[in-house]
């Protein structure tokens, strides 16, 4: 099965101005900056891309853009949390024709699962034949996908791996030895601490803006200097912190804007940061380039 590792960019949707629109030109352009810059993967459709508050037409189309403008550079993970099975099976079964490497899933989201609930739901999204990807969120998510329940979905086909995202750094070493999954680090500030605890890779939000630091980070703890790591790390960890924050959307997209790469503002209901949290961005964004200078 695929294996999934190094950096991942849950990579963002540009809006036109006015946000009516997705502009595609652009988010062709941020594939191939990204790509560049050395990422080794992206994950379209996810909470940074803003999923639900595209239309379906525009869920469709983002998809087959970023796998386009990828062409078979690196793997593409396609985001498929919806509202119903139906739903985002309907999404997996458009990411694998589209010719994706794989999917990323939530578990249900409109209420609170059962256990055996939960297992149906992966059992009929590995039906449409790509890698799962777990995605445990408890922050956004009503259900907490524990090690022991790792343990039984991974005796479906097809699942893959788990975006580790409950905060609890603990998780990572006992996914891995209750499972054979593989565990991608989801919290980017608590990357260093996810890819030190056994994590094979990381899925990051702030990559978007700050690509080459993140890859430089991941190369630097799989070359072992980790003194380096942790410089890197300790640089860049302001900027990260909005990774766990309601407003990371917003985050990232103005640290793209203050890195040159700009995307457009987010679509309501989420709003423009304020200016005090411009200027906390601002200031955690300059600490990140600085860490590439020195």
């Amino acid at each position: 099965m695929e294996r999934f590792e190094g950096v991942y960019v849950a990579i963002v949707t540009p809006f036109t101005p006015d946000t009516t629109g997705v502009d595609y030109a652009r988010l062709a352009e941020h594939v191939n900056w990204l790509i560049e810059k050395g990422v080794d993967g992206l994950v379209p459709c996810g909470t940074c891309g803003e999923y639900q508050q595209l239309s379906s037409e525009e869920r469709s189309r983002v998809v087959e853009t970023v796998i386009e403008a990828t062409d078979n550079r690196v793997p593409v993970i396609v985001g498929v949390a919806a509202p119903t099975t139906v739903q985002a099976v309907g999404w997996a079964e458009h990411a694998r024709r589209s010719g994706a490497t794989g999917v990323m899933a939530l578990p249900p989201i409109s209420y609170k699962p059962t256990w055996a609930e939960v297992v149906a739901y992966f059992q009929a999204l590995s039906d449409a034949g790509l890698p799962i990807m777990i995605y445990n969120n408890t922050h956004d998510n009503a259900t907490d996908v524990t090690p022991d329940l790792l343990h039984e979905l991974e005796q479906i086909e097809n699942i893959a791996g788990v975006k580790e995202f409950s905060g609890d750094i603990r998780r990572i070493p006992e996914i891995l030895e209750k499972t054979n999954l593989q565990v991608l680090a989801g919290a980017d500030d608590l990357a260093l601490e996810g890819l030190l605890a056994g994590a094979q890779g990381w899925i990051a939000g702030l990559a978007n803006a700050i690509p080459e630091q993140c890859v430089q980070l991941y190369r630097e703890v799989k070359a072992g200097n980790f003194e380096e790591a942790t410089r890197i790390y300790r640089s860049i960890l302001p900027l990260m912190r909005w990774d766990s924050t309601p407003r990371l959307v917003q985050a990232i997209k103005y640290s793209m804007e203050l890195a040159g790469q700009p995307v457009g503002v987010t679509r309501a209901p989420r709003l423009p940061l304020d200016a005090n949290d411009r200027k906390a961005v601002e200031e955690a964004y300059l600490g990140c380039v600085q860490v590439l200078k020195s």
